[in-house]
Protein backbone atom coordinates (compact mmCIF):
# COMPACT_ATOMS: atom_id res chain seq x y z
CA UNK A 1 0.00 0.00 0.00
CA UNK A 2 2.77 2.44 0.93
CA UNK A 3 4.60 1.83 -2.35
CA UNK A 4 1.40 2.42 -4.33
CA UNK A 5 0.77 5.71 -2.53
CA UNK A 6 4.36 6.80 -3.23
CA UNK A 7 3.79 6.16 -6.96
CA UNK A 8 0.57 8.19 -7.01
CA UNK A 9 2.21 11.10 -5.21
CA UNK A 10 5.30 10.73 -7.38
CA UNK A 11 3.36 10.89 -10.65
CA UNK A 12 1.42 13.95 -9.51
CA UNK A 13 4.68 15.57 -8.40
CA UNK A 14 6.28 14.68 -11.75
CA UNK A 15 3.52 16.49 -13.64
CA UNK A 16 3.66 19.55 -11.40
CA UNK A 17 7.47 19.73 -11.47
CA UNK A 18 7.39 19.52 -15.28
CA UNK A 19 4.88 22.34 -15.52
CA UNK A 20 6.73 24.18 -12.77
CA UNK A 21 9.82 24.10 -14.97
CA UNK A 22 7.92 25.87 -17.76
CA UNK A 23 6.36 28.27 -15.28
CA UNK A 24 9.57 29.29 -13.51
CA UNK A 25 11.44 29.64 -16.81
CA UNK A 26 8.67 31.87 -18.16
CA UNK A 27 8.72 34.02 -15.05
CA UNK A 28 12.52 34.24 -15.11
CA UNK A 29 12.49 35.47 -18.72
CA UNK A 30 9.71 37.99 -18.12
CA UNK A 31 6.87 36.18 -19.87
CA UNK A 32 3.34 36.30 -18.51
CA UNK A 33 1.84 33.03 -17.27
CA UNK A 34 -1.87 33.29 -16.57
CA UNK A 35 -2.75 29.68 -15.62
CA UNK A 36 -1.05 26.79 -13.82
CA UNK A 37 -3.33 23.74 -13.58
CA UNK A 38 -3.13 20.07 -12.77
CA UNK A 39 -5.50 18.11 -15.00
CA UNK A 40 -7.78 19.07 -17.87
CA UNK A 41 -11.49 19.60 -18.42
CA UNK A 42 -13.92 21.16 -15.94
CA UNK A 43 -12.40 23.20 -13.16
CA UNK A 44 -12.68 21.70 -9.68
CA UNK A 45 -10.81 24.31 -7.67
CA UNK A 46 -8.65 27.33 -8.26
CA UNK A 47 -7.15 30.35 -6.58
CA UNK A 48 -5.51 33.43 -8.04
CA UNK A 49 -2.19 34.76 -6.83
CA UNK A 50 -0.97 37.84 -8.61
CA UNK A 51 -1.47 37.42 -12.36
CA UNK A 52 -1.63 33.60 -12.28
CA UNK A 53 -4.57 31.30 -11.54
CA UNK A 54 -3.58 28.02 -9.88
CA UNK A 55 -5.92 25.06 -9.66
CA UNK A 56 -7.08 21.51 -10.30
CA UNK A 57 -9.28 20.20 -13.10
CA UNK A 58 -11.42 17.10 -13.31
CA UNK A 59 -9.39 14.87 -15.66
CA UNK A 60 -6.07 13.94 -13.99
CA UNK A 61 -4.25 13.25 -17.27
CA UNK A 62 -1.43 15.76 -16.98
CA UNK A 63 -1.23 19.49 -16.46
CA UNK A 64 -0.47 22.73 -18.23
CA UNK A 65 0.82 26.27 -17.90
CA UNK A 66 -0.74 28.94 -20.10
CA UNK A 67 1.90 31.40 -21.26
CA UNK A 68 0.59 34.38 -23.14
CA UNK A 69 1.51 34.33 -26.82
CA UNK A 70 2.54 30.67 -27.20
CA UNK A 71 -0.24 30.43 -29.75
CA UNK A 72 0.83 32.73 -32.58
CA UNK A 73 -2.80 33.47 -33.41
CA UNK A 74 -3.88 34.25 -29.87
CA UNK A 75 -5.26 37.74 -29.36
CA UNK A 76 -3.07 39.52 -26.81
CA UNK A 77 -4.18 42.42 -24.64
CA UNK A 78 -2.21 45.58 -25.42
CA UNK A 79 -1.04 45.70 -21.81
CA UNK A 80 0.64 42.28 -22.24
CA UNK A 81 2.65 43.30 -25.30
CA UNK A 82 6.33 42.82 -24.59
CA UNK A 83 5.69 39.92 -22.22
CA UNK A 84 4.51 37.30 -24.70
CA UNK A 85 6.28 34.10 -25.66
CA UNK A 86 6.19 34.90 -29.37
CA UNK A 87 8.06 38.17 -28.90
CA UNK A 88 10.98 36.60 -27.08
CA UNK A 89 14.34 35.64 -28.62
CA UNK A 90 15.07 32.05 -29.57
CA UNK A 91 17.17 31.26 -26.51
CA UNK A 92 14.42 32.32 -24.12
CA UNK A 93 11.80 30.29 -25.98
CA UNK A 94 14.15 27.31 -25.86
CA UNK A 95 14.68 27.64 -22.12
CA UNK A 96 10.94 27.82 -21.49
CA UNK A 97 9.88 24.85 -23.64
CA UNK A 98 12.80 22.59 -22.62
CA UNK A 99 12.70 23.38 -18.90
CA UNK A 100 9.94 20.84 -18.40
CA UNK A 101 11.89 18.16 -20.25
CA UNK A 102 15.04 18.88 -18.24
CA UNK A 103 13.11 18.56 -14.97
CA UNK A 104 12.47 14.87 -15.62
CA UNK A 105 16.17 14.06 -15.88
CA UNK A 106 16.98 16.11 -12.77
CA UNK A 107 14.27 14.30 -10.78
CA UNK A 108 15.42 10.92 -12.13
CA UNK A 109 19.02 11.68 -11.11
CA UNK A 110 17.92 12.62 -7.58
CA UNK A 111 15.76 9.51 -7.24
CA UNK A 112 18.55 7.22 -8.44
CA UNK A 113 20.95 8.95 -6.06
CA UNK A 114 18.64 8.39 -3.08
CA UNK A 115 18.13 4.74 -4.02
CA UNK A 116 21.87 4.14 -4.41
CA UNK A 117 22.98 5.88 -1.23
CA UNK A 118 20.05 5.36 1.16
CA UNK A 119 18.13 2.23 0.19
CA UNK A 120 20.69 0.40 -1.90
CA UNK A 121 20.19 -1.39 -5.18
CA UNK A 122 19.43 -5.08 -5.44
CA UNK A 123 22.26 -7.02 -7.05
CA UNK A 124 22.06 -10.63 -8.16
CA UNK A 125 24.67 -12.93 -6.64
CA UNK A 126 25.99 -16.41 -7.44
CA UNK A 127 24.45 -17.70 -4.21
CA UNK A 128 21.66 -20.17 -5.01
CA UNK A 129 18.40 -18.52 -4.01
CA UNK A 130 16.09 -21.21 -5.40
CA UNK A 131 16.49 -24.73 -6.79
CA UNK A 132 13.86 -25.50 -9.40
CA UNK A 133 12.30 -28.92 -8.88
CA UNK A 134 11.27 -29.67 -12.49
CA UNK A 135 11.81 -28.28 -15.97
CA UNK A 136 9.19 -25.77 -17.12
CA UNK A 137 7.64 -27.92 -19.84
CA UNK A 138 7.36 -31.31 -18.12
CA UNK A 139 7.85 -33.18 -14.86
CA UNK A 140 11.50 -33.99 -15.53
CA UNK A 141 13.62 -33.11 -12.48
CA UNK A 142 15.83 -30.08 -13.06
CA UNK A 143 19.58 -30.63 -13.51
CA UNK A 144 20.21 -28.63 -10.34
CA UNK A 145 17.92 -30.86 -8.27
CA UNK A 146 19.45 -34.04 -9.71
CA UNK A 147 22.98 -32.77 -9.10
CA UNK A 148 22.22 -31.97 -5.48
CA UNK A 149 22.62 -28.19 -5.47
CA UNK A 150 21.10 -26.59 -2.38
CA UNK A 151 19.71 -23.19 -1.49
CA UNK A 152 22.52 -21.22 0.13
CA UNK A 153 25.29 -22.76 -1.98
CA UNK A 154 27.50 -20.10 -3.56
CA UNK A 155 28.86 -20.95 -7.00
CA UNK A 156 32.56 -20.05 -7.14
CA UNK A 157 33.74 -21.95 -10.23
CA UNK A 158 32.18 -23.35 -13.40
CA UNK A 159 34.19 -26.10 -15.06
CA UNK A 160 37.31 -24.73 -13.44
CA UNK A 161 36.66 -21.09 -14.37
CA UNK A 162 36.26 -18.61 -11.46
CA UNK A 163 32.81 -17.05 -11.23
CA UNK A 164 32.04 -13.81 -9.39
CA UNK A 165 28.85 -12.41 -10.96
CA UNK A 166 25.46 -13.94 -11.75
CA UNK A 167 25.38 -12.66 -15.33
CA UNK A 168 28.74 -14.32 -15.94
CA UNK A 169 27.48 -17.61 -14.55
CA UNK A 170 24.22 -17.43 -16.50
CA UNK A 171 26.16 -16.89 -19.72
CA UNK A 172 28.42 -19.86 -19.04
CA UNK A 173 25.42 -22.11 -18.41
CA UNK A 174 23.63 -20.91 -21.55
CA UNK A 175 26.68 -21.66 -23.70
CA UNK A 176 26.82 -25.34 -22.68
CA UNK A 177 23.48 -26.97 -23.68
CA UNK A 178 23.35 -30.69 -22.97
CA UNK A 179 26.89 -30.85 -21.56
CA UNK A 180 28.19 -32.27 -18.30
CA UNK A 181 29.94 -29.66 -16.19
CA UNK A 182 31.65 -29.43 -12.81
CA UNK A 183 30.27 -26.69 -10.55
CA UNK A 184 32.38 -25.61 -7.59
CA UNK A 185 30.29 -24.30 -4.69
CA UNK A 186 30.98 -22.90 -1.26
CA UNK A 187 28.72 -24.80 1.14
CA UNK A 188 28.99 -23.72 4.76
CA UNK A 189 32.63 -22.72 4.27
CA UNK A 190 33.66 -25.88 2.40
CA UNK A 191 34.44 -25.89 -1.33
CA UNK A 192 32.91 -28.91 -3.03
CA UNK A 193 32.62 -29.94 -6.68
CA UNK A 194 29.23 -30.99 -8.05
CA UNK A 195 28.74 -32.68 -11.42
CA UNK A 196 25.67 -31.54 -13.32
CA UNK A 197 24.19 -32.57 -16.67
CA UNK A 198 22.82 -29.35 -18.16
CA UNK A 199 19.50 -29.52 -19.98
CA UNK A 200 19.14 -28.22 -23.52
CA UNK A 201 16.18 -25.86 -24.01
CA UNK A 202 14.96 -23.48 -26.70
CA UNK A 203 16.72 -20.13 -26.65
CA UNK A 204 13.95 -17.81 -27.92
CA UNK A 205 15.03 -17.91 -31.54
CA UNK A 206 18.75 -18.16 -30.78
CA UNK A 207 19.01 -21.94 -30.95
CA UNK A 208 19.50 -24.18 -27.95
CA UNK A 209 20.84 -22.96 -24.62
CA UNK A 210 22.02 -24.69 -21.49
CA UNK A 211 19.74 -24.80 -18.46
CA UNK A 212 20.56 -25.67 -14.84
CA UNK A 213 17.46 -24.69 -12.86
CA UNK A 214 18.68 -22.28 -10.19
CA UNK A 215 17.77 -18.70 -9.35
CA UNK A 216 20.26 -16.15 -8.03
CA UNK A 217 20.49 -14.78 -4.54
CA UNK A 218 19.89 -11.07 -3.95
CA UNK A 219 21.65 -8.50 -1.82
CA UNK A 220 21.17 -4.77 -1.33
CA UNK A 221 24.29 -2.75 -1.98
CA UNK A 222 24.66 0.90 -0.94
CA UNK A 223 27.33 3.29 -2.23
CA UNK A 224 28.96 6.37 -0.73
CA UNK A 225 27.78 9.92 -1.43
CA UNK A 226 30.50 10.73 -3.99
CA UNK A 227 30.32 7.38 -5.73
CA UNK A 228 26.56 7.80 -5.81
CA UNK A 229 26.85 10.93 -7.97
CA UNK A 230 28.65 9.08 -10.75
CA UNK A 231 26.49 5.99 -10.42
CA UNK A 232 23.27 8.03 -10.50
CA UNK A 233 24.42 9.82 -13.66
CA UNK A 234 25.23 6.45 -15.19
CA UNK A 235 21.79 5.13 -14.27
CA UNK A 236 20.16 8.12 -15.97
CA UNK A 237 22.24 7.44 -19.07
CA UNK A 238 21.29 3.77 -19.09
CA UNK A 239 17.62 4.60 -18.52
CA UNK A 240 17.77 7.05 -21.43
CA UNK A 241 19.07 4.38 -23.80
CA UNK A 242 16.43 1.90 -22.63
CA UNK A 243 13.69 4.54 -22.93
CA UNK A 244 14.66 5.42 -26.50
CA UNK A 245 14.63 1.74 -27.45
CA UNK A 246 11.33 1.15 -25.68
CA UNK A 247 9.72 4.19 -27.28
CA UNK A 248 10.80 3.05 -30.72
CA UNK A 249 9.39 -0.44 -30.10
CA UNK A 250 6.17 1.11 -28.84
CA UNK A 251 5.70 3.32 -31.90
CA UNK A 252 6.90 0.84 -34.54
CA UNK A 253 4.89 -1.98 -32.99
CA UNK A 254 1.72 0.00 -32.33
CA UNK A 255 -0.24 -1.90 -34.97
CA UNK A 256 0.82 -5.24 -33.51
CA UNK A 257 -0.09 -3.95 -30.06
CA UNK A 258 -3.62 -3.07 -31.18
CA UNK A 259 -4.04 -6.38 -32.99
CA UNK A 260 -2.75 -8.46 -30.09
CA UNK A 261 -5.01 -6.62 -27.66
CA UNK A 262 -8.09 -7.10 -29.83
CA UNK A 263 -7.39 -10.82 -30.28
CA UNK A 264 -6.41 -11.38 -26.67
CA UNK A 265 -2.86 -12.51 -27.50
CA UNK A 266 -1.29 -10.19 -24.94
CA UNK A 267 1.58 -12.59 -24.31
CA UNK A 268 2.95 -11.55 -27.72
CA UNK A 269 3.45 -7.90 -26.72
CA UNK A 270 5.68 -8.21 -23.68
CA UNK A 271 8.51 -6.21 -25.29
CA UNK A 272 6.42 -3.19 -26.27
CA UNK A 273 3.61 -3.16 -23.76
CA UNK A 274 2.61 0.29 -22.46
CA UNK A 275 1.89 0.86 -18.79
CA UNK A 276 -0.60 3.31 -17.33
CA UNK A 277 -0.42 4.81 -13.84
CA UNK A 278 -2.76 1.99 -12.78
CA UNK A 279 -0.20 -0.61 -13.85
CA UNK A 280 2.71 1.26 -12.31
CA UNK A 281 0.89 1.61 -8.99
CA UNK A 282 -0.05 -2.07 -9.06
CA UNK A 283 3.50 -3.13 -9.86
CA UNK A 284 4.97 -1.05 -7.04
CA UNK A 285 2.36 -2.32 -4.59
CA UNK A 286 3.01 -5.92 -5.68
CA UNK A 287 6.75 -5.63 -5.03
CA UNK A 288 6.25 -3.49 -1.92
CA UNK A 289 9.83 -2.20 -1.76
CA UNK A 290 10.40 1.55 -1.39
CA UNK A 291 13.79 1.48 -3.12
CA UNK A 292 12.29 -0.35 -6.10
CA UNK A 293 9.38 2.11 -6.15
CA UNK A 294 11.68 5.14 -6.28
CA UNK A 295 13.75 3.48 -9.01
CA UNK A 296 10.54 2.81 -10.95
CA UNK A 297 9.56 6.49 -10.65
CA UNK A 298 13.02 7.48 -11.91
CA UNK A 299 12.55 5.28 -14.98
CA UNK A 300 9.10 6.78 -15.60
CA UNK A 301 10.58 10.28 -15.41
CA UNK A 302 13.26 9.46 -17.97
CA UNK A 303 10.74 7.88 -20.35
CA UNK A 304 8.37 10.86 -20.11
CA UNK A 305 11.29 13.23 -20.66
CA UNK A 306 12.37 11.34 -23.79
CA UNK A 307 8.81 11.25 -25.09
CA UNK A 308 8.35 14.99 -24.56
CA UNK A 309 11.55 15.92 -26.37
CA UNK A 310 10.39 14.33 -29.64
CA UNK A 311 10.33 17.21 -32.17
CA UNK A 312 6.67 16.80 -33.07
CA UNK A 313 4.01 19.39 -32.34
CA UNK A 314 2.41 19.83 -29.76
CA UNK A 315 5.07 18.13 -27.57
CA UNK A 316 7.74 20.28 -25.94
CA UNK A 317 10.22 19.11 -28.55
CA UNK A 318 7.78 20.25 -31.22
CA UNK A 319 7.62 23.75 -29.73
CA UNK A 320 11.41 23.82 -29.73
CA UNK A 321 11.47 22.70 -33.37
CA UNK A 322 9.07 25.52 -34.30
CA UNK A 323 11.22 28.06 -32.44
CA UNK A 324 14.33 26.74 -34.19
CA UNK A 325 12.57 26.94 -37.58
CA UNK A 326 11.61 30.54 -36.88
CA UNK A 327 15.17 31.32 -35.85
CA UNK A 328 16.59 29.85 -39.06
CA UNK A 329 13.96 31.26 -41.42
CA UNK A 330 13.67 34.62 -39.69
CA UNK A 331 9.88 34.69 -39.75
CA UNK A 332 6.98 33.25 -37.73
CA UNK A 333 5.92 29.69 -38.53
CA UNK A 334 2.39 28.97 -39.71
CA UNK A 335 1.46 26.55 -36.93
CA UNK A 336 -1.96 26.01 -38.53
CA UNK A 337 -0.21 23.69 -40.98
CA UNK A 338 0.84 21.57 -38.02
CA UNK A 339 -2.74 21.02 -36.86
CA UNK A 340 -3.07 17.59 -38.56
CA UNK A 341 0.21 16.48 -36.99
CA UNK A 342 -0.90 17.71 -33.57
CA UNK A 343 -4.24 15.93 -33.96
CA UNK A 344 -2.51 12.67 -34.93
CA UNK A 345 -0.19 12.90 -31.92
CA UNK A 346 -3.11 13.53 -29.56
CA UNK A 347 -5.09 10.60 -31.04
CA UNK A 348 -2.06 8.34 -30.72
CA UNK A 349 -1.52 9.35 -27.08
CA UNK A 350 -5.20 8.83 -26.22
CA UNK A 351 -5.32 5.40 -27.88
CA UNK A 352 -2.07 4.39 -26.22
CA UNK A 353 -3.38 5.50 -22.85
CA UNK A 354 -6.64 3.57 -23.30
CA UNK A 355 -4.77 0.44 -24.37
CA UNK A 356 -2.46 0.74 -21.38
CA UNK A 357 -5.36 1.11 -18.94
CA UNK A 358 -7.19 -1.85 -20.51
CA UNK A 359 -4.12 -4.10 -20.33
CA UNK A 360 -3.31 -3.04 -16.77
CA UNK A 361 -6.84 -3.97 -15.68
CA UNK A 362 -7.23 -7.22 -17.63
CA UNK A 363 -3.62 -8.45 -17.48
CA UNK A 364 -1.79 -6.73 -14.59
CA UNK A 365 2.00 -6.33 -14.76
CA UNK A 366 3.95 -8.75 -12.62
CA UNK A 367 7.65 -9.13 -11.84
CA UNK A 368 7.37 -12.15 -9.60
Amino acid sequence: MTAGIIVVVGIIAMVMIHEGGHFLAAKATGMKATEFFFGFGPKLWSTKRGETEYGVKAIPAGGYVRIVGMNLYEEVDPEDEGRTYRERPFWQKSVVVLAGVASHFVVAFLLFYVVLTVFGVVQLTTEVGLVQETLDDDATPSPALVAGLQVGDTVVTFDGEPVEEWDELAGMIADRPGETVIIGVDRDGRIIDIEADLASVDGDGTGKRGYLGISPGREEVRVGPLTGLARAAGEVGSATVVSVQGLWQLVSGFGDLVGATLTGNTEDIADNRPASPIGIVGLAADIGDIGFTLELLALVNVFVGIFNVIPIYPLDGGHFAVALYERIRGRPADVRKLAPVAAAVVVFMVLLGLLAVYLDITDPLRLR
